[in-house]
């Protein structure tokens, strides 16, 4: 069995564990791992170079369209970065994303 993970980019600390925290909360995500990274990227003709927060969170691939949905009613990027990567684990991990994502 297949599930998501999604890679989400974050200003600070403290916005990356207040929408992790919600989307597990809100049982869209069975958990998320944070960190930080230094980014480098081109944003309005210039190259920025910024310390961000990135959030990994764990969800079945139903959940994928409501949980980009969540993370961007809450992001405060105009253009968030929010990847999904489909990727396998050993059965009873899998077996726990999904039960963690139930109602």
């Amino acid at each position: 069995m297949a599930f998501l993970l999604f890679y989400v980019t974050h200003p600070d600390e403290e916005t990356a564990k207040q929408i992790a925290g919600r989307m597990v909360q809100e049982r869209l995500a069975a958990c998320a791992n944070i960190f930080p990274v230094g980014s480098a990227y081109w944003w309005q003709g210039a190259v920025q170079q910024e310390n961000e927060w990135v959030s990994i969170l764990k969800t079945r691939l139903e959940l994928e369209q409501e949980l980009e949905a969540a993370i961007r009613e809450l992001h405060p990027y105009d253009v968030p970065c929010i990847l999904r990567y489909e990727v396998r684990a050993n059965a009873d991990y899998e077996h726990w994303i999904t039960t963690a994502t139930q109602p």
